[in-house]
């Protein structure tokens, strides 16, 4: 008769477990033998027992065994590490990808360009949007202009406390120019002469078609 299939469970008795330990025990450590040397591979088995006792066996050097195990496992995690770093450096350059994308889409929208697809609303809602742009540009034209001209006003209130005293005050320019202002007098000059000489032009002018009229009316 076959054996029978024993059900993998927890041996409630005492004696039994210790018997089947034993044997199996014996029997794991046979396996790791033929397989180590039927495949050429480095095997090591390290058993405790339910009382605490160590069951070990090695193909090798136990020591050397564990050191390239331990070096494997420090090089599976900083390769895991490695590759989930790639992962999430991955996932952010397409995320950055996908943000310029989208902001160069709005910026022509901006621009007046690529409107084809919006409805209404939606343009309704851009146009909204560049007026109040194009206010916060303004009121930022406006303060900037403001800033430069106090700036101004307060480097030349610096200039004239470094002035002495004594140092004559700004005159207009025409009184520092004489020339240019004689130059301007005597144009307006000629300009009333010329225009005075005109006036009595054609006041004479007037004079003598009523005299020439007069002359030609007497019998």
């Amino acid at each position: 008769m076959g054996r029978g299939k024993i059900e993998i469970k927890r041996i409630e008795n005492t004696t039994n477990r210790q018997v089947t330990f034993s044997k199996r025990r014996a029997g794991l450590i046979k396996k790791a033998q033929e397989l180590a040397i039927l495949c050429d591979a480095e095997v090591a088995l390290i058993v405790f027992s339910n009382t605490g006792k160590l069951f070990d066996f090695a193909s090798l050097s136990m020591p050397h065994i564990l050191a390239r195990y331990n070096k494997f496992q420090e090089h599976s995690q900083t390769s895991s590490a490695e590759v989930e770093t790639e992962v999430q450096q991955n996932e952010e350059v397409n995320s950055l990808k996908e943000e310029i994308s989208r902001l160069q889409f709005a910026n022509l929208r901006l621009m007046g360009k690529d409107l084809t697809g919006l409805s209404l609303k939606e343009l309704q809602q851009l146009e909204h949007q560049i007026d109040e742009w194009l206010l916060s540009v303004k009121c930022r034209k406006e303060k900037r202009a403001t800033l430069e001209k106090e700036s101004l006003r307060q480097q030349v209130q610096e200039l004239r406390a470094l002035l002495p005293s004594s140092y004559p005050p700004m005159v207009p320019y025409l009184e520092l120019h004489p020339l240019g202002r004689s130059q301007s007098l005597r144009n307006h000059d000629a300009i009333s002469s010329d225009m005075g000489r005109r006036y009595s032009s054609e006041k004479q002018g007037e004079s003598d078609t009523s005299l020439h009229l007069g002359y030609n009316s007497t019998p």
